[in-house]
Parts: C-alpha cells; structure tokens; sequence
C-alpha cells in the first residue's frame, strides 16, 4: 500500500489529525515510538484508510515519493531524536511538517539544518485542540513557499473552513509559522485572564450566582463578544459535579497551569522591545496563582480594604463588565498583532496580518467574532500602525473607555486584582499620549551614567554636567 502522508506522534492530538486526514481521502501511515498509542488507534478506526507501523523505515517506506511527513512530537529534544531518526531513510525533497508548539528558533535550527540535505521542512502552528485536530483546526505553516505548495492540498482540506475557506495559508518563511501559533498563545493567555476578571466581578462584586453568570456570558456570545472563548465559559459555569452537586468551578483549584509559549511571548517581545503588558500579566497572575498555600497565608495576615458596601445596580454594571472585557479583548489583540508586525519587520518576514486574523476565525482557540473586523482594518490599511488607531476600533474602544475605567477602579477600591483589564487601561493610556513621563528617566539615566539624551526643540544628542 502506498500512503499519501504519515503522521508520527499518537497521543490525542496525532491521533485525531491522522483521523481527519483519513476522514477527507488521504492514505495515513502512522507510527508512534511507543506500540500502545498505535494500538489504541488501530482499537478506533472504523474503516479508515490508516495503515500502522510498527519500524520507522517500514513507515518511511510506505509513502509516496516526495515523502510528507507531519510530526505531532512533543516540542523540543523528542523533535530532534524523531527527525535524528527519519533523515538516514528520507531522499532529497522530501518534507517534514512540525504541528508541534515548538519555539520558533528551534524550528529555524532545525529548518537549516534540513535544507542542507534537500529535505524540505515546515513549521506548522495547530490550534484548535483535541476537537479542531479531529474536525479542523486552523493551521499556521511557515517555511519555504514552494516546499508548502507541495502539502497545501492536505493541509488546507484537513483544516477548519470558514465561508469555503480553509484557515490555512501559507504565512511566511523558516519558523514563521511557529512564531505566530506562540503569539496566538499569548493573546489566548490574555483573553482567557481578561473572561475570567470579568467573571469575578459579576461573582464579587455583583454578587451573581454561576447560572445567572453563565446566562450572561451566552447573552454577551450573541454579540460582539461572540467567540469561543466566551462560549465554552458559559458552558464552564453550568457543568455541576458529580461528587457535590456543587458547580464544578467551586470544588476546581485555582492554580493555573502553562505550558510555556506565553512565557516564549512574552521573553520575544522583551528582548525586541515591543510592549505586550497584558499578554506578560496574564503570565504572571499564572505564576500568582500556583502560590496557593502562600496566598491562603497571606489572606490571614493582609487584610481587605475597609470599603462602604454599595448596592450597584447590576443591569448597568453587567454592561459595564461587557464593555470593559471587549476593551481589553481589543488592547491584548492590538498586542499580539503588533508583536507580528515588529517582528515581521526585524526578521523581513512580510507576515500577512489581514490572512493571519482570517484563518484564526475558524478551529482556533482564540476564534471571536471581531477577527473579521481586524483582517479589514489591515486590508484597508495594510501598514496599520496598531489597531487602536483603526478607525472602527478607534471609536469604540473611546465609547468604552469609561467602562474600563469604572470597572478597574471599583475592584482597585474593593482590593480585587485586575492585572489584565488595569494593564488594558494602562496600555491605552498611554499609548495615546504624545508626550510621557520617560523625559524624567532619560533625564535620570544621563545623570548617574552619561547616557545622552535628545531635545525637543534641537535635533542630535546631548549630555548635561548635573552637578
């Protein structure tokens, strides 16, 4: 049997992909370096056209030529020891796809490295999760383009369709396709802290119960805010437990986990100075967060503001909440997609920022109703500075500002932590100051270390004698 693709790598997500490809026609080889996930695959298939193996050069062997090849390997040294093990049996254009979340400097390694031997190499971002992988998840190749014209037809009929149109194209070269599924992490990061802040004020400070909660969020799912995300919370907050009969969120722990591309984001963006506040915050409320025995501590000691309660009346908070979320949704997408632009333009990437809003509208986690707005305000203005300036942006996110405001003050007063929605309103407000406080500090800097500074009035550069 001569198979059209093989997938190596059949844990949930290898497994569901190798079922979608078979699912839309494609011969599937697999193999996994342990037997039991192959077998267990083989237990549920019900007859489609997937072939395992058991020998990585029985598998090899198995496809046509140019080989095609879609790893679905954990990120890092297990990417290598896979690669390592395929290249003695791989000929000269045959091409390799990582749908892993590795870094995207991994990928540009490992992408030279290959291309030395005529073998060619994507980097492919997958999101989407256990259901977008089985059903169709958006896809992120980047790489050589004519490399990636050879697996278009598979990749863009495996991967979610939005309108007849596949969430896949090609995005740009060597990792930067992996580059952009590490920032789409960050902005979920973001987006998922922002929804979960807006839940605790309607719990907190509304006094709301999880139903009337999940009922708002499906309400806020018919609008604007409409987006995965929001969907699945509302979902969230009606499942009860088994053991309590209690909503199931009361009896979860509050420790978030991660699995670093937020952390990838945030270190990128640091060391190439571009300002990504929210998407570093939503990091750090992580790392708060696994602190439990610390912070049930400190809650003995560090004691709550003494605040007058309120009764605030909950039809207009609720819409105040509403408005603050989508302010702050916008200000970490406003982020992400500056990251893109940034790097685009230190690496002469030439990533397309209105292709990129189009295919995460489908499979991915971060798919919202607005993505559609984003891709047309870089359609229209292709060398967008940032989205707040857009011009539909522009104007609601100044409607919505006092929301924000409101929102961010009363938790501030209440002793509630808002470090997305503060770090939303810190970043609009000071991206749309002209002029800042950072005179003072370049003031300081030339002080204690001679570092010069510029004028307003003079061009060049210039150093005061301060004592």
């Amino acid at each position: 049997m001569v198979n059209t693709i093989g997938v190596i790598g059949l844990g949930v997500m290898g497994s569901n992909i190798a079922l979608n490809m078979a699912n839309k026609g494609e011969k599937v080889a697999v193999y996994n370096y342990t037997r039991d996930l192959t077998d267990r695959l083989v237990s549920k298939m019900n007859g489609e056209t997937i072939q395992p193996y058991y020998e990585i050069e029985e598998f090899v062997q198995s496809l046509e030529s140019p080989r095609k090849i879609f790893l679905m390997v954990t990120a890092g040294k297990a990417i290598d020891s896979v690669i390592e093990s395929l290249v003695p049996f791989l000929e000269a254009e045959d091409i390799i796809m990582d749908g892993g979340n590795s870094h995207f400097e991994d990928t540009e390694r490992r992408y030279t490295e290959l291309k030395s031997k005529g073998i060619g190499y994507l980097g492919i971002g997958i999101s989407g999760g256990e259901v977008g992988a089985l059903t169709g998840p958006s896809i992120m190749p980047g790489g050589d383009k004519e490399v990636y014209e050879k697996t278009a037809p598979i990749l863009t009929k495996i991967a979610a369709q939005v309108n007849g149109d596949p969430c896949c194209v090609y995005l740009g070269p060597k990792g930067a396709g992996h580059f952009i599924k590490m920032v789409h992490n960050g902005i979920e990061y973001a987006d998922m802290q922002l929804i979960a802040e807006a839940y605790t004020f309607l719990r907190e400070k509304l006094h709301l119960d999880v139903d009337e909660i999940a009922d708002i969020f499906d309400t806020w799912n018919q609008g604007e805010l409409k987006s995965y995300l929001i969907e699945i919370t509302a979902e969230i907050l009606r499942k009860k437990d088994d053991m309590t009969g209690l909503p199931l969120i009361d009896v979860i722990l509050d420790k978030a986990g991660q699995k670093g591309t937020g952390k990838w984001t945030s270190i990128q963006a640091i060391d190439n100075g571009i300002p990504t506040s929210i998407i570093t915050e939503s990091l750090f409320a992580r790392y708060i967060s696994s602190l439990k025995e610390e912070r049930v501590m400190a809650e003995g000691i560090l004691k709550m503001p003494e605040v007058e309660q309120q009764n605030l009346d909950k039809n207009v908070w609720i819409d105040y909440v509403r408005q603050a979320l989508y302010m702050g949704k916008v200000c970490a997408y406003a982020q992400g997609f500056t990251q893109y632009k940034m790097t685009s333009e230190l690496n002469g990437w030439d990533l397309p920022l209105k292709e990129i809003a189009l295919i995460f509208r489908g499979g991915c986690i971060i798919r919202a109703e607005f993505l559609n707005v984003i891709s047309k305000a870089y359609e229209e203005q292709p060398d967008l500075a940032n989205l707040l300036i857009s011009p539909y942006f522009a104007e609601k996110i100044t409607d919505y500002q006092m929301a924000l405001r409101k929102v961010v003050c009363e938790g501030i007063n209440s002793g509630i932590s808002f470090p997305c929605l503060s770090a939303s309103l810190t970043y609009f407000d000071s991206y749309r100051k002209g002029i800042s406080n950072a005179n003072i500090l370049q003031a300081q800097r030339d002080y204690f270390g001679a570092h010069t500074y510029e004028r307003h009035d003079q061009s060049g550069v210039f150093h005061t004698n301060w004592q």
